[in-house]
């Protein structure tokens, strides 16, 4: 079965500008996936395969929650906000994959969406080089993320439930998304978390770790 959950997969900046962006209702806390079990199976539902992900690097910038800036074995992934529904759903677009070891001038592009000044004199810059460049910078945060993912979908949108770990501190998370607002609105309601707030990784993580924004 095809995997909804990678429909904005994206190999380069090229393929990910044609992505049309869906947008999302995330929430984070405790007793949140007991809340979303026993109420998940009010409408039609198809569940997927559970999923531990590999350990990734979020960046946290304390100038901007509007670039969500991660790595995942080697690989940077930029998804930069561009709006929200009516509803208040958050849709944030893919903009563009960068393989380690990247260029100056792709490490600055990188370091631009974060909204941060940062000196580069190399060419070349690897992960580590950069993890360790954003922990000693005043506005940026390296975060170690392990996600523990339960996909599943009612009535056509795409749901999930999962456990989070930002810096080995555990949280629960519950999502919907979709392109259908309407749809989402009835299943966000269905799963009894449309009165939590909705907030998003960047966010959540910078509560965990103390980062204010």
């Amino acid at each position: 079965m095809p995997d909804v959950f990678e429909k904005n997969k994206a190999t380069s900046a090229e393929e990910a500008a044609k992505i049309v962006p869906r947008a999302e209702f995330r929430v984070f806390g405790q007793g949140i996936i007991d809340i979303v079990k026993s109420k998940m199976w009010n409408g039609k539902t198809i569940l997927f395969q559970a999923r531990k992900m590999p350990l990734e690097t979020y960046f946290l910038s304390g100038l901007t929650n509007e670039a969500n800036v991660k790595v995942r074995d080697g690989l940077l992934d930029i998804k930069v906000k561009v709006g929200e529904t009516p509803e208040g759903y958050e849709i944030f677009q893919p903009s563009g994959k960068f393989q380690f070891p990247v260029k100056k001038a792709d490490l600055a592009t990188i370091v631009s969406h974060l909204k941060v000044d940062m000196k580069l004199d190399k060419e070349t810059y690897t992960i580590d080089e950069f993890i360790e460049m954003a922990r000693k910078h005043p506005d940026l945060a390296p975060v170690n993320v392990e996600k523990m993912r339960y996909g599943f979908t009612v009535d056509g949108i795409i749901c999930e439930y999962a456990q989070v770990w930002f810096n080995g501190a555990l949280i629960e998370t519950a999502c919907a998304e979709s392109e259908n607002y309407a749809g989402m609105k009835v299943v966000v309601e269905g799963l009894g978390i449309s009165e939590m707030p909705n907030t998003s990784y960047l966010k959540a993580a910078k509560r965990v770790i103390g980062m204010a924004k």
